[in-house]
């Protein structure tokens, strides 16, 4: 009985150990994704058809919503609401900026990008490319998008896009600072744009 439970503390003690090591690396991973810009270099092509890379996201701060143009409901709402936001934090439209960069690039080109932003804001950038190029940076940025088929018989067909659904916050240097997540009460998004304004 006495080995049983000196086995037990020694598995216990290895067990707080690990958990010890992991929470410091996870604390590493955190500090170091704060320390430099968020997400990966890519080239791709803004809505207006002129080459946009990772550069555009520093310099204001950003706001950064992925989705796409198929999308029934919450890419039209978070796209409304962030516009109604931006106008509120920074009127003018000086003292921020914000993009929508398709998860769908096959069906999203440059032209639909911004047809469909252009209806919804003046303010919001939209960002596609060549389909590989687009999927990479997605990923860079540590947002999900899967392709999800309407009809489960039919999986070349028809297909919805399954996606995160936050707004991404960087500050001026392109570093991550947080998110608005879909749904979030209005006043707490508003003051989380006011306070990455403020910096």
């Amino acid at each position: 009985m006495k080995t049983i439970r000196i086995a037990l503390w020694i598995a216990i003690a290895l067990l707080a150990g690990l958990l010890g090591w992991l929470t410091l690396e996870l604390n590493r991973a955190d500090e170091k994704l704060a320390e430099g810009p968020f997400g990966v270099p890519f080239t791709l092509v803004a809505q207006d058809g002129s080459p946009i890379t990772e550069k555009a996201f520093a310099g204001k701060p950003t706001a950064l919503f992925f989705g796409f143009t198929h999308c029934p409901e919450v890419c039209p709402t978070t796209l409304f609401e962030l516009d109604g936001w931006l106008s509120k934090t920074d009127p003018d439209g000086t003292k921020m900026q914000a993009y929508f960069i398709t998860v769908d690039p096959e069906r999203d080109t440059p032209e639909i990008v911004q047809n469909y932003v252009s209806n919804v804001s003046k303010r919001i950038t939209g960002i596609s490319g060549p389909a590989d190029k687009v999927m990479d940076m997605v990923k860079g940025f540590r947002v999900y998008a899967r392709k999800v088929p309407v009809d489960e018989k039919q999986p070349d067909g028809e297909y919805t896009m399954d996606h995160t659904a936050s707004v991404f916050l960087l500050d001026r240097d392109g570093r991550f600072r947080g998110t608005i997540a879909y749904g979030e009460n209005p006043d707490v998004a508003v003051q989380k744009l006011e306070n990455l304004i403020k910096g």
